[in-house]
């Protein structure tokens, strides 16, 4: 009997760590069905691109039915191996800054889409005995000035993760990383003016250095093989060490 097709969903996958994401479940044998709210760059390598708006689909029943009816047509008959939730909105601003917009945006793309979506494509996913993944965040654990709403979202994210794994009750496994610093192009863009200030990062992390798109890629696409099937309800740092460090003032 011919082995079945493994099918990956990756959410938010136009940025640097979700072309990462899709090029690696690529080159592990699945096939990829890739989104984002955009429309697909010329040179991203997935099988498939659907265009949605992780927002409107948590807030617009039809909206969110026509979405997956597209979804559940390109999944076929061997269900779905990984779901990827990699999509995320960043609003920053302090206590006397975020408005209701600022929360809203946060919570319906970081914490509900990927609850609603794992719910909504549950049925694909335990027929292919998958892995639902979630890209939270070092902020998840430790945070800063004006990360309010992203950190209070990702602490969600991850508590959701241990709940939703223990409520899944070996259905489907479901896991998290929670990565620090992560060279994406947008990351190297808000550091353009300031070098120092990018090496000034980098050197805070016990490792030396920040982190890759291709790591946090290559980690989720081993916590998503059968072969690591007793993993589960985990939240695991690639953080470069810096969850361990204490910073005291000079």
């Amino acid at each position: 009997m011919a082995e079945p097709v493994r099918t990956a969903l990756v959410t938010g996958a136009t940025g640097g760590i979700g072309r990462a994401l899709v090029s690696a479940f690529r080159v592990a044998g699945h096939r990829v069905l890739a989104t984002d709210i955009g429309p697909a760059p010329p040179d991203l390598d997935c099988d498939h691109y659907l265009p949605a708006d992780l927002a409107r689909s948590v807030s617009d029943a039809a909206y969110a039915a026509s979405v997956f009816a597209r979804i559940e047509g390109l999944l076929g008959g061997d269900g779905l191996h990984a779901l990827v939730h990699n999509a995320a909105v960043q609003r920053l601003g302090g206590v006397q800054d975020l408005d209701l917009d600022d929360w809203q945006q946060t919570l319906q793309v970081n914490l509900l889409a990927p609850f609603f979506w794992t719910q909504r494509l549950w049925p694909a996913l335990v027929q292919a005995q998958g892995c639902v993944l979630h890209i939270s965040s070092i902020h998840a654990r430790l945070s800063k000035a004006g990360f309010v709403a992203y950190a209070t979202s990702k602490a969600a994210l991850s508590g959701m993760t241990r709940a939703m794994a223990v409520d899944a009750a070996g259905q489907v496994r479901i896991n998290a990383i929670e990565p620090a610093a992560i060279g994406t192009p947008m990351l190297q863009a808000g550091f353009a003016a300031d070098p120092a200030g990018l090496q000034q990062l980098a050197g805070c992390h016990p490792s030396g250095r920040i982190g890759t798109p291709d790591e946090v890629a290559a980690l989720a696409v081993a916590m998503c093989s059968p072969a690591l099937g007793f993993l589960n309800g985990a939240t695991v740092g690639l953080d470069g060490g810096i969850a361990g460090r204490l910073h005291d003032p000079a």
